[in-house]
């Protein structure tokens, strides 16, 4: 498959992907969204590689959503149909890497913001650089946090802290984000692919199938009332991506 973003780099039973907008601070616009959601579904039917690593560029993991992508925001002409479509592609994205049959490692250089964070939840484990940092701006701008991403981040670090990274909108650096479960290794600057490289080496030593079983039955006991609290968090989202008060802070918020 050929696309502008998204590239794979396959060395069984471990592949990495490397996403890169070349720009943009690797803010998700449709494409890349798109790209990087048929990259994940390339993988559920391989029975050769067990592990994948999912990286950024090297000046970004990912600064979220484009604000100025024309694909994403200006949606007055579509139909209510198209409308939903969009508002639900980060969640199919998301859902894509969640169930790979294999072990997903991220591995995030400098900032993870918004959709950055959410995809990164989908993975299995997340190595962040130590000079780096998370931050979920949803609610600043208006917006409620998408992508399946609430209950996944209420799983990992309670419902407390999962107020103040989305209430309080907190940049957790490394060390608290380490502390508080959202992370599972640290990595100096520049070389959070090699220290995900080596968890996915390791957990790739398995018995392919055991390995396999075990992500699925993990997930399904953990994520079992995911779905069921936030299948609409897409339509949330087109709600309160219309009002007048997150239009305003969406506009500031892009200016900064």
């Amino acid at each position: 498959m050929a696309w502008n973003y998204v590239n794979i780099e396959k060395s069984p039973p471990v592949a990495v992907v490397r996403f890169d907008r070349k720009g943009s601070r690797n803010a998700f616009n449709q494409h890349l969204v798109g790209e990087l959601t048929e990259a994940a579904r390339s993988f559920h039917d391989d029975l050769e590689t067990q592990c994948v690593v999912l990286a950024g560029a090297p000046e970004a993991f990912s600064a979220g959503a484009d604000l100025k992508d024309a694909a994403s925001w200006q949606i007055a002409a579509q139909s209510d149909l198209e409308r939903r479509r969009r508002f639900y592609s980060g969640v199919r994205l998301c859902k894509a890497w969640e169930e790979m049959p294999q072990i997903t490692v991220a591995a995030m250089e400098r900032m993870a913001v918004g959709a950055g964070c959410a995809i990164a939840l989908a993975c299995d484990w997340r190595v962040l650089g130590r000079g780096a940092f998370l931050y979920v701006p949803e609610v600043q701008i208006g917006l409620n946090l998408q992508w399946g991403a609430l209950p996944r981040l209420i799983t990992l670090v309670g419902p407390a802290r999962a107020k103040r990274i989305t209430l309080l909108c907190e940049k957790l650096d490394a060390a608290t984000a380490l502390d508080w479960g959202l992370v599972d290794a640290l990595a100096e600057d520049g070389h959070t692919v090699e220290v995900a490289l080596e968890m996915a080496r390791r957990a790739a030593e398995r018995p392919a199938v055991t390995l396999r079983l075990m992500k699925e039955a993990i997930n399904a006991t953990a994520g079992a009332l995911h779905r069921a609290t936030c299948f609409a968090d897409g339509d949330q989202s087109q709600l309160t991506g219309g009002f007048e008060a997150a239009r305003a802070a969406r506009e500031a918020f892009a200016r900064r």
